[in-house]
């Protein structure tokens, strides 16, 4: 991550303690709307929104200093390897086991995971109890196969794991708590970024519309383009909206940020997936070929909507 260390933005929301810059979640969320405008290709969520998080909610004051600095500085790469299987994640869902300091088992499509040199793992212990650990990917009883998807900017990967390992960053029994928590911190620095993008692609269709013309005119002055770029700028103040309430829901650790996570999330996803869905739309033809960057927008619209978990509200096509 060249470009973030440069610009110390993984230490955004670190506190200086632990080797980070301390300048609060208000302005790594700033930062997450800039990377998801850009549609930067970087392992930035999976390190800092995630397992970043992670560690700050879990991890005792040694594990803290050990294992924060690196992520500030942006020397290491970590993910989060949560899901098992299809759905949304759950306690019940997970098989992995932890016992005698090893782990055991398999996750899916962590983000980043084929490149990543960490991972914070939810596993289960002994007696059942959900736990996060953090694990080595460098070891040999550590098995990678990257993963094929939709969005080819991204990595993803699954992991296999046999008697890996690990430290627990947590053993208290509080385990799939904090999971819930790491999520809805997540959902709000991801909602920034679908509204980035979505921003982007609002302000490329309404260029290309100014500009195409069609029958002696430019085709924004259509009806039909207008209602659609309306319906794209609707969606988007939307989720803008909700997407700065959760930045103040975490940035004050408020207990709204309970139920302003899920409500960013839903109005992000919904405005970034019409957004980049119009764009290719208003575009024409030349909107679904490999020469513009329209479709690149569509396909990380689709991968952050999965990011966290399936999108229960609504469809989603």
């Amino acid at each position: 991550m060249d470009v973030d260390r440069r610009n110390g933005w993984t230490g955004a929301a670190i506190p200086e303690e632990f080797g980070g810059a301390g300048i609060g979640y208000e302005a790594l969320c700033l930062i997450a709307g800039e990377l998801g405008a850009s549609l930067a290709p970087v392992p930035f969520s999976s390190s800092i929104y995630l397992a970043s998080e992670a560690i700050l909610l879990a991890g005792d004051d040694t594990q803290k200093r050990t294992l924060l600095p690196a992520l500030a500085s942006g020397q290491s790469i970590w993910t989060f390897a949560l899901a098992e299987g299809p759905g949304n994640p759950s306690a019940q869902a997970i098989s992995t086991e932890y016992r005698g300091g090893k782990l055991s088992g398999r996750k899916i499509a962590a983000p980043d995971a084929g490149i990543a040199d960490f991972s914070v793992v939810i596993a289960k212990d002994q007696g059942g109890e959900v736990g996060l650990y953090a694990v080595a990917l460098g070891e040999s009883s550590v098995v990678r196969d990257t993963a094929k998807t939709v969005d080819p900017t991204r990595n993803y990967a699954s992991l296999t794991f046999r008697d890996t390992p690990a430290t627990p960053l947590l053993a208290n029994g509080k385990g799939w708590a904090l999971v819930e928590h790491v999520l809805n911190r997540a959902a709000i620095f991801v909602a920034f970024e679908q509204v980035g993008g979505a921003e982007t692609c609002l302000q490329v269709a309404k260029t290309y519309a100014m500009e195409r013309y069609a029958f002696g005119r430019p085709i924004a002055t259509f009806q039909a383009i207008k209602h659609r770029l309306a319906d794209m700028y609707v969606a988007l103040e939307l989720a803008r909206a909700h997407a700065y309430y959760g930045a103040w829901a975490i940035s004050h650790n408020a207990l709204e940020l309970a139920t302003a996570a899920p409500a960013a999330r839903v109005a992000a996803t919904d405005a970034y997936h019409l957004c980049a869905k119009e764009n290719i739309q208003i575009h024409g033809g030349m909107g679904f070929t490999w020469e513009m960057d329209c479709h690149l927008y569509y396909r990380r619209a689709k991968m952050l909507s999965l990011l966290l978990g399936v999108r229960r509200i609504g469809a989603i096509v």
